[in-house]
């Protein structure tokens, strides 16, 4: 009998995990810019700690593996930033990643009043630009980082819900 994937706000205890899947995941982007002193694979469990404090991050667990994560903040002015959306190589290519970033954008909408979110992607991750276009992100931006690596900022502006029919007939 097989296990679910569930998608849960990320405790404390998920820190570690989360560092080991996201070293993983990351190595190939490494590769590609030549630099494997990127952020996504110096982090340490006390910065991620923070980032669990001020913002949101969410794990995906198989039985109790997290398998993949993804984090966001929203800031002043309800731009929400997704970033470090990771989905173990045994699981990509499953809807793992696109089931994650909805359910951010949803929880960011919600508790945050996001209207807008924005991420960023190598221009090289192909299938990540793939995803992010599916989901409706646009390119906005485009910036060189080094010989090998641009990074593209994607945006989507949030669909806005229709007003239950007892709300729209009094509007």
């Amino acid at each position: 009998m097989g296990m679910s994937v569930t998608i849960d706000k990320a405790a404390e205890q998920d820190a570690e995990q989360i560092l080991k899947l996201q070293y993983l995941c990351y190595q190939a982007e490494a590769e590609l810019a030549g630099d494997y002193q990127i952020d996504a694979l110096t982090q340490t469990a006390g910065e991620l700690r923070a980032e669990m404090l001020a913002g949101l991050v969410l794990v995906a667990r198989l039985g109790t593996e997290v398998v993949g994560s993804v984090r966001g903040t929203v800031d002043a002015d309800g731009t929400a930033s997704i970033g470090r959306l990771i989905v173990h190589p045994r699981m990509q290519r499953h809807g793992l990643g696109g089931r994650l970033l909805d359910r951010i954008e949803h929880r960011l909408a919600a508790e945050a009043d996001a209207a807008r979110y924005r991420l960023h992607s190598g221009q090289r991750g192909e299938g990540n630009l793939r995803l992010y276009r599916r989901l409706g992100y646009a390119p906005v931006a485009t910036e060189h980082v080094s010989p090998k690596l641009n990074v593209i900022t994607l945006e989507k502006i949030r669909a806005q819900q229709p007003l239950p029919r007892t709300l729209a007939a009094s509007a």
